[in-house]
Protein backbone atom coordinates (compact mmCIF):
# COMPACT_ATOMS: atom_id res chain seq x y z
CA UNK A 1 0.00 0.00 0.00
CA UNK A 2 0.99 3.62 -0.51
CA UNK A 3 0.44 6.19 2.24
CA UNK A 4 -1.21 9.55 1.62
CA UNK A 5 -2.43 12.32 3.90
CA UNK A 6 -5.13 14.92 3.60
CA UNK A 7 -3.93 18.15 5.20
CA UNK A 8 -6.35 20.87 6.32
CA UNK A 9 -5.40 24.25 7.79
CA UNK A 10 -5.90 27.97 7.22
CA UNK A 11 -2.20 28.92 7.19
CA UNK A 12 -0.52 28.02 3.87
CA UNK A 13 2.93 28.30 5.51
CA UNK A 14 2.12 25.21 7.60
CA UNK A 15 1.85 22.90 4.58
CA UNK A 16 5.60 22.66 3.81
CA UNK A 17 6.45 22.28 7.49
CA UNK A 18 3.91 19.50 8.10
CA UNK A 19 4.89 17.77 4.85
CA UNK A 20 8.54 17.81 5.96
CA UNK A 21 7.61 16.37 9.37
CA UNK A 22 5.49 13.66 7.76
CA UNK A 23 8.29 12.85 5.33
CA UNK A 24 10.74 12.43 8.22
CA UNK A 25 8.43 9.87 9.84
CA UNK A 26 6.76 8.16 6.86
CA UNK A 27 8.95 8.77 3.82
CA UNK A 28 9.48 11.41 1.13
CA UNK A 29 6.50 13.08 -0.53
CA UNK A 30 6.23 12.09 -4.18
CA UNK A 31 2.96 13.72 -5.22
CA UNK A 32 0.86 16.65 -3.98
CA UNK A 33 -2.20 18.57 -5.05
CA UNK A 34 -2.16 22.34 -5.27
CA UNK A 35 -3.47 24.05 -2.15
CA UNK A 36 -7.24 24.15 -2.61
CA UNK A 37 -9.90 26.27 -0.87
CA UNK A 38 -11.95 24.06 1.43
CA UNK A 39 -15.61 25.14 1.65
CA UNK A 40 -17.14 21.79 2.50
CA UNK A 41 -18.53 22.43 5.97
CA UNK A 42 -18.10 24.79 8.92
CA UNK A 43 -17.36 21.80 11.20
CA UNK A 44 -13.66 22.68 11.73
CA UNK A 45 -13.99 26.48 11.83
CA UNK A 46 -14.67 26.77 15.57
CA UNK A 47 -11.42 24.96 16.32
CA UNK A 48 -9.25 25.94 13.36
CA UNK A 49 -10.66 29.24 12.10
CA UNK A 50 -12.05 30.27 8.73
CA UNK A 51 -10.42 30.26 5.32
CA UNK A 52 -9.47 26.59 5.49
CA UNK A 53 -7.29 25.07 2.79
CA UNK A 54 -6.90 21.45 1.66
CA UNK A 55 -3.93 19.62 0.22
CA UNK A 56 -3.38 15.93 -0.43
CA UNK A 57 0.14 14.46 -0.41
CA UNK A 58 1.44 10.94 -1.00
CA UNK A 59 4.61 9.31 0.24
CA UNK A 60 7.14 7.24 -1.71
CA UNK A 61 7.47 4.50 0.89
CA UNK A 62 5.34 1.39 0.40
CA UNK A 63 4.23 -0.49 3.50
CA UNK A 64 1.63 -2.97 4.71
CA UNK A 65 -1.95 -2.03 5.68
CA UNK A 66 -1.26 -3.13 9.26
CA UNK A 67 0.65 0.13 9.79
CA UNK A 68 -2.35 2.41 9.19
CA UNK A 69 -3.25 2.75 12.89
CA UNK A 70 0.41 3.55 13.71
CA UNK A 71 0.51 6.18 10.95
CA UNK A 72 -2.70 7.77 12.27
CA UNK A 73 -0.93 7.97 15.65
CA UNK A 74 1.98 9.79 13.99
CA UNK A 75 -0.51 12.22 12.41
CA UNK A 76 -2.11 12.85 15.81
CA UNK A 77 1.33 13.56 17.34
CA UNK A 78 2.04 16.12 14.62
CA UNK A 79 -1.38 17.74 15.06
CA UNK A 80 -0.63 18.07 18.79
CA UNK A 81 2.81 19.57 18.07
CA UNK A 82 1.13 22.36 16.09
CA UNK A 83 -1.79 22.86 18.48
CA UNK A 84 -2.59 26.38 19.71
CA UNK A 85 -1.90 26.58 23.40
CA UNK A 86 -2.58 29.44 25.79
CA UNK A 87 -4.32 31.49 23.12
CA UNK A 88 -7.86 32.79 23.03
CA UNK A 89 -8.82 29.97 20.70
CA UNK A 90 -7.01 26.76 21.57
CA UNK A 91 -7.06 23.74 19.31
CA UNK A 92 -5.53 22.24 16.25
CA UNK A 93 -3.96 24.44 13.62
CA UNK A 94 -3.71 21.52 11.21
CA UNK A 95 -5.81 18.41 10.64
CA UNK A 96 -3.89 15.44 9.20
CA UNK A 97 -5.96 12.55 7.86
CA UNK A 98 -3.76 9.69 6.65
CA UNK A 99 -4.85 6.76 4.60
CA UNK A 100 -3.55 4.37 2.01
CA UNK A 101 -4.02 3.65 -1.65
CA UNK A 102 -4.13 0.22 -3.22
CA UNK A 103 -4.95 -0.61 -6.81
CA UNK A 104 -8.58 -1.27 -5.87
CA UNK A 105 -9.33 1.26 -3.14
CA UNK A 106 -8.53 4.31 -1.04
CA UNK A 107 -8.75 3.73 2.73
CA UNK A 108 -8.88 6.46 5.39
CA UNK A 109 -7.88 6.20 9.03
CA UNK A 110 -10.26 7.73 11.56
CA UNK A 111 -10.94 7.76 15.28
CA UNK A 112 -14.70 7.75 14.71
CA UNK A 113 -16.60 4.47 14.59
CA UNK A 114 -19.49 3.94 12.17
CA UNK A 115 -21.31 1.02 10.57
CA UNK A 116 -19.09 1.15 7.45
CA UNK A 117 -15.77 1.33 9.35
CA UNK A 118 -13.58 -1.50 10.59
CA UNK A 119 -11.61 -1.38 13.84
CA UNK A 120 -7.84 -1.57 13.29
CA UNK A 121 -6.04 -0.93 16.61
CA UNK A 122 -5.45 1.70 19.31
CA UNK A 123 -8.85 3.37 18.80
CA UNK A 124 -8.35 3.71 15.03
CA UNK A 125 -10.79 2.58 12.35
CA UNK A 126 -10.35 2.12 8.62
CA UNK A 127 -12.85 3.30 6.02
CA UNK A 128 -12.80 2.30 2.35
CA UNK A 129 -13.75 5.69 0.95
CA UNK A 130 -13.15 5.21 -2.79
CA UNK A 131 -13.27 2.07 -4.93
CA UNK A 132 -11.48 1.66 -8.26
CA UNK A 133 -14.04 0.47 -10.82
CA UNK A 134 -14.37 0.87 -14.57
CA UNK A 135 -11.05 2.71 -14.88
CA UNK A 136 -11.57 5.33 -12.17
CA UNK A 137 -12.01 5.83 -8.46
CA UNK A 138 -15.70 5.92 -7.50
CA UNK A 139 -17.26 7.19 -4.31
CA UNK A 140 -19.54 5.49 -1.83
CA UNK A 141 -22.65 7.18 -0.42
CA UNK A 142 -20.66 8.09 2.73
CA UNK A 143 -17.53 9.39 0.94
CA UNK A 144 -16.54 12.84 2.20
CA UNK A 145 -17.31 15.64 -0.30
CA UNK A 146 -13.68 16.73 -0.67
CA UNK A 147 -12.71 13.18 -1.68
CA UNK A 148 -15.23 13.52 -4.54
CA UNK A 149 -13.62 16.70 -5.89
CA UNK A 150 -12.24 16.34 -9.42
CA UNK A 151 -8.81 17.45 -8.12
CA UNK A 152 -8.88 14.77 -5.41
CA UNK A 153 -9.97 12.04 -7.83
CA UNK A 154 -7.23 13.11 -10.27
CA UNK A 155 -4.68 13.03 -7.41
CA UNK A 156 -5.71 9.53 -6.34
CA UNK A 157 -5.60 8.30 -9.96
CA UNK A 158 -2.09 9.75 -10.37
CA UNK A 159 -0.92 8.23 -7.09
CA UNK A 160 -2.43 4.88 -8.11
CA UNK A 161 -0.34 5.01 -11.31
CA UNK A 162 2.80 5.80 -9.27
CA UNK A 163 1.95 2.94 -6.91
CA UNK A 164 1.50 0.43 -9.75
CA UNK A 165 4.83 1.53 -11.28
CA UNK A 166 6.49 1.06 -7.88
CA UNK A 167 5.02 -2.44 -7.55
CA UNK A 168 6.22 -3.32 -11.05
CA UNK A 169 9.71 -2.00 -10.26
CA UNK A 170 9.81 -4.04 -7.02
CA UNK A 171 8.81 -7.15 -8.95
CA UNK A 172 11.61 -6.52 -11.46
CA UNK A 173 14.33 -5.69 -8.95
CA UNK A 174 13.16 -7.90 -6.09
CA UNK A 175 12.94 -4.94 -3.65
Amino acid sequence: MKIFAGLLCNDPSLFPLVQEELAARIGPVDCATPILPWKVTAFYEKEMGSGLLRRFVSHTTLTGPGRLAEIKGIAQELEDRHRRKGEEREGRRVNIDPGYIEASKVVLATTKNAAHRVYLASGIYGEATLAYRDGAYREYPYTYPDYRWPQALAFFAEVRDIYLRQLKQEAITGH
